[in-house]
């Protein structure tokens, strides 16, 4: 069970070896930069080290507690990221697929809303501009 944020990117098979053994269900997610209008180079991203990565602590630890999860990671990344670059990733290990699931899904959508994270879009013509809540990320939450 971790928490991570690094500017490098990670490599899935790697983070998934050994990861959940013993689980009757493993789920991971990962986030990539996409560029939906064909005009984003990169997305930047910003943090507070230390105080990030205890609240991606906190939040992972409330996961497995209100799942039951055995395991769960958590990496995200920091800095420039281009188009088509690993973000994020959550995995989470339980008994049964659907807790798993879930916990996956609690988490995913507190990293998009609540994360202590600032994004901001890099256009291929060099202007930036900082990425605002989305009202249905906000929606998501009231799941939980």
């Amino acid at each position: 069970m971790a928490a991570r944020v690094q500017s490098d990117p990670f490599d899935l098979a790697t983070e998934l070896a050994g990861f959940g053994a013993g689980a009757g269900a493993v789920v991971t997610f990962t986030g990539i930069v996409r560029d939906d209008g064909g005009m984003l180079d990169a997305l930047e991203i910003e943090h507070y080290p230390g105080m990030t990565e205890r609240a991606l602590t906190d939040h992972g630890l409330a996961a497995a507690s209100r799942f039951g999860l055995s395991d769960w990671r958590i990496i995200h990344r920091h800095g420039r990221i281009p188009v088509g670059g690993q973000i994020m990733m959550v995995a989470t290990a339980a008994r049964h697929r659907r807790a798993a699931f879930d916990g996956a899904d609690f988490l995913m959508d507190w990293l998009k809303s609540r994360a202590p994270f600032w994004k901001r879009e890099i256009a291929r013509d060099g202007t930036t501009s900082w990425v605002a809540a989305r009202p249905e990320d906000e929606d998501a939450l009231t799941r939980w």
